[in-house]
């Protein structure tokens, strides 16, 4: 059986008491409003990938969960971390019992296939094939961004589906784990080239194409992306569209398409604006996101 430790802290130093207490042997740390649900609750948004605002949590709730031998030695542990950050006058820690369980069951069970349409499921490994669809993608969670439950990808997927036209040469620009590369070459994009700035991205990517066996082609963006395609999908953030709005559109052969998604609804406007060869028009909405389609002319 594991235990938790519960303690309180200020926002200024909630996060050098979290990695104190990492680095002295804590399995993990969780941090959590400790107001929440009282009128003293902050809410916090940020666009992915970009900075939360300064109104962190007055108070947060740090949960760490204790190696099995720390159980007696917890509020030592605690005490070990605060003298490491020079903190002074935390209260006394609180404990409670974790029963033990099948974590790794337990954790499968969150993620269960998504259907995308008539056609097109994405299914983890961990459970049976769909045999009232035609074409599955098999995608386990990972390190990489991207298994089909974001809406950004979910809308990308939708228009693979729904409007891409079969045998057509396709890149996919930011590919995280390869879902959208993947799903293309799944029904029938080829050639099919997935690129991404992070390597780990990469080899998410070959290993999930090699997974579902089909034919995709990952590399990094530090290696240049020199052959246009009748297909672009770049489903990243709305910075990272409008500086790459040159590079992009450039690599869209005349009367391709591209497909930009990772942008809010309120960010349309600005993106679209950054594209000056390809007119853009909202393709899908969905949960404050929306998914943008423009063809370049023959």
């Amino acid at each position: 059986m594991h235990r938790e430790m519960i303690v309180v802290v200020s926002r200024d130093h909630a996060e050098a008491l979290s990695d104190a207490l990492l680095e002295l042997g804590a399995l993990s740390v969780q941090a959590e409003d400790a107001d929440a649900d009282t009128t003293d609750e902050v809410a916090i948004f940020a666009e992915p990938g970009e900075p939360v605002a300064d109104n962190a949590w007055r108070r947060t709730r740090l949960i760490t969960l204790l190696d099995p031998q720390q159980d007696s030695e917890g509020q030592a542990l605690l005490d070990a971390a605060a003298a490491q950050c020079g903190l002074r006058g935390l209260p006394p820690a609180q404990f409670r019992d974790l029963p033990d369980q099948d974590w790794v069951s337990l954790t499968q069970s969150q993620f269960e296939p998504i259907p995308i349409g008539p056609r097109l499921v994405i299914r983890p490994s961990w459970h049976a094939p769909d045999a009232t669809r035609l074409t599955e993608v098999i995608l386990d969670p990972g390190l990489a961004f991207g298994t089909g439950s974001h809406p950004t990808t979910r809308m990308c997927l939708e228009w693979i589906e729904q409007c891409m036209p079969a045998g057509c040469s396709l890149i996919d620009y930011g590919c995280g784990s390869g879902i959208l590369a993947i799903a293309a070459a799944r029904l029938g994009a080829q050639p099919v080239l997935a690129v991404d700035i992070d390597e780990q991205a990469v080899a998410s990517t070959r290993a999930n194409a090699e997974l579902n066996q089909v034919a995709v082609t990952a590399h990094s963006t530090r290696s240049g992306v020199d052959t246009p395609a009748q297909i672009v999908l770049a489903n990243i953030l709305a910075n990272p569209l409008k500086v790459l709005a040159p590079v992009l559109e450039a690599l869209v052969l005349p009367g391709g398409t591209l497909v930009l998604a990772g942008l809010l609804d309120r960010q349309v406007e600005e993106v679209s604006a950054a594209y000056r060869e390809i007119p853009l028009q909202v393709f899908r909405s969905r949960d404050g996101w929306s998914c943008l389609v423009g063809q370049r002319p023959a």
